[in-house]
């Protein structure tokens, strides 16, 4: 059976309305169950951001299972893990990521805790890891379609670069993960399941979609900008109900900017004009437009309706316009969310589209409220989620989608900075060259390291005390 995405246990509370389901889902962690799928077990890297959590919010109780060392002796006696998973109000899922996935030990592990899915359904679930961001998407998705195939609440990962825990920005970034993931714990905004129900319908008919009332309050100076191509005369549309309906729960100014209404010359022609000016070639005036009109918000909502499995053309066209701003990424910062109008559920592409965009741009995506059967429930959580994130400036490490595609553009932009010299401003600006090959100190400790490694003699007094020396570092960072 298939089960429709929504906002944790909403198919539990789906005939009681949100009042009563967001009462029902408040709650308090206070005992926090950390399994360590490192076979490195304390000397792993992962778990010191853990470590590191711990010591800045020790109102928490913590408890850690070293799955991926023992899971030997968990394979023959499980009942001490299965007192502690039901003793759990938050299972933190924390692990390196191997060749793609969680290492083996934690599939095991995980093999297990499924027999135990009648004992722990409806607690609190989130991840950390530790990589060089080489596909922790699918890591991270491996661990929340088994939290949503055993009932649990997934509340979202942390994906650390394996050094984040020994600088400044990488100790910030894991204290407002922590912070926003006990954050949504306590509203009860969990992550929407990625499988779907048979019933799931498009948001068709207008009437599918509930009527909120005006319930935001505390206006604040912030403003948020709505990007639709619905036709201007069609405001009873089930897309512009959304519209509306998502206005009615912001507290801050909202205006719509609706694409229809603008007089595009033409699509991007690929010249690279504006790479070399800054200026597009057409002169409709898009590039005001977009700085003024849309950019100068402190968020960005886009609302469209699916079509031929994408945004549909007027976006796209929209999409590829920006190509003004050539490859800068000129919203960082600024959360995002969108309104889709039509099936999300059956189109994985499109939603992966979504997410790297904003993961590339440097966004945080708030949310995408999407399913005819629970688009009050979404609406009320992208508002309040954006509200969060535009009031505490809130912007999350980028993952592989981000980390990756910047990195070609890097590559790019460094090795074309004669033709693209705004883009090369801009790069150079933000500390985006940040070419690996210029790391010589490491380098040249790598290469020492690789020689005593080689060295038979040293082998042998060294032994198994490798990782105790890596892990050394990490110690310190714990005393900071």
């Amino acid at each position: 059976m298939l089960l429709a995405p929504g906002m944790g246990c909403m198919y539990a509370c789906r005939d009681r309305g949100w009042k009563g389901m967001e009462q029902s889902m408040e709650r308090t962690i206070r005992r926090i169950l950390v399994l360590n799928g490192s076979p490195a077990g304390e000397n792993s890297i992962t778990l010191y951001t853990v470590l590191y959590l711990q010591k800045h919010f020790p109102e928490y109780d913590y408890e850690i299972l070293h799955v991926g060392q023992r899971i030997r002796s968990m394979e023959k006696d499980f009942s001490g893990c299965a007192e502690a998973l039901r003793r759990a109000d938050l299972i933190l899922f924390c692990y390196p990521v191997y060749t793609f996935l969680a290492p083996a030990q934690l599939h095991r592990f995980v093999e297990l805790m499924k027999a135990q899915v009648a004992e722990i359904r409806g607690r609190f679930a989130a991840q950390i890891t530790t990589s060089k961001h080489f596909y922790d998407v699918t890591a991270h998705r491996y661990i929340q379609d088994n939290c949503d195939d055993m009932g649990l609440l997934y509340l979202g990962g942390l994906s650390a670069d394996m050094d984040d825990l020994l600088c400044d920005r990488g100790r910030r970034e894991a204290r407002e993960f922590f912070s926003m993931l006990l954050w949504r714990a306590a509203h009860g905004y969990s992550e929407p399941r990625r499988v779907l129900l048979p019933e799931t319908a498009c948001i068709a008919d207008p009437e599918s979609v509930p009527d909120l009332q005006q319930n935001a309050t505390g206006q604040t100076d912030r403003s948020v900008v709505i990007v639709t191509d619905c036709e201007p005369d069609q405001e009873q549309t089930a897309l512009m109900k959304a519209v509306h309906q998502f206005q009615a729960c912001m507290p801050c100014t909202t205006r719509v900017v609706n694409l229809r209404t603008f007089p595009f010359a033409g699509g991007c022609l690929g010249c690279f004009h504006c790479a070399a000016s800054g200026k597009c070639v057409y002169h409709d005036g898009f590039d005001t437009y977009l700085r003024e009109q849309i950019q100068t918000a402190d968020a960005i909502v886009y609302a469209f309706t699916i079509r031929d499995h994408s945004m549909g053309y007027r976006m796209k066209l929209y999409d590829d316009r920006q190509f003004c701003n050539g490859h800068r990424t000129v919203t960082m910062g600024k959360p995002v969310g969108y309104l889709v109008d039509g099936n999300l559920d059956a189109e994985p592409n499109l939603r992966m589209l979504l997410e790297a965009r904003a993961e590339v741009g440097g966004n945080y995506l708030a949310g995408i409220a999407s399913h005819a059967g629970h688009m009050e429930a979404e609406i009320r959580q992208l508002a309040d989620m954006l509200g969060y994130a535009m009031e505490h400036r809130y912007v999350p490490p980028k993952n592989f989608y981000g980390v990756g595609g910047l990195r070609i553009f890097r590559d790019l932009i460094w090795q074309m900075q004669g033709l693209m010299r705004e883009d090369h401003r801009f790069y150079k600006k933000h500390g985006f060259y940040d070419f690996p090959q210029k790391k010589r100190g490491r380098m040249l400790a790598m290469y020492l390291v690789g020689g005593m490694m080689r060295n038979r003699h040293l082998q042998k007094k060294i032994g198994g005390k490798m990782t105790e020396g890596m892990i050394l570092p990490y110690r310190k960072a714990l005393d900071k």
